[in-house]
This record gives structure tokens, C-alpha cells and sequence, in this order.
């Protein structure tokens, strides 16, 4: 695992302590992680539902339940996939 060093005000690095004591996190590192493979997740989401757009406003035709089924299969597997490599 790399090592990164971040320079953080006092405030926040006291709200990071206080998620430390509160049990849920072992460390610094464990909040910061969670903290980017949540917005990770977020992009990755945004960029899910854009691309759903502008196949919605797509006049290349309607949604058949075949290629309803399709979609929802290929992002089950894109995010079996991110689990996976997580």
C-alpha cells in the first residue's frame, strides 16, 4: 500500500479524531479511504445516470425490456467488477 502525507487545518483534523473515537474508524487512514472510495462511488454514479440521460433523449428509439435487462446486467457486473478489485 502507498503512503500519502496531507496537510489539514486544526478543525479538521480534530472532526477526523472525533470520528476516530467514536469507534467506527481504526485510524485516520481507514476515515480518509472510506472517505474517497465514497466519492468514488459518487462520480461514478453521476456518470452512470448521465449516460442513462442521454440515452433517454436519445431518439435512436425506445426502450425495449430486452435492453432494460441488458443494462442492468452490465452495471451488475461493473460493479461486481469494483468490488472486486476493492
Amino acid at each position: 500500500m502507498q503512503s500519502m502525507n496531507i496537510s489539514i487545518p486544526e478543525p479538521l483534523k480534530q472532526f477526523v479524531e472525533l470520528q476516530i473515537a467514536s469507534g467506527r474508524y481504526s485510524c485516520a487512514s481507514e476515515y480518509v479511504r472510506e472517505l474517497i472510495r465514497n466519492d468514488e462511488k459518487r462520480r461514478l454514479e453521476e456518470q452512470l445516470e448521465a449516460l442513462l440521460l442521454r440515452g433517454l433523449e436519445s431518439p435512436a428509439g425506445e426502450w425495449t425490456q430486452e435492453g432494460v435487462d441488458q443494462a442492468k446486467q452490465a452495471v451488475r457486473e461493473r460493479l461486481a467488477a469494483k468490488h472486486a478489485n476493492a
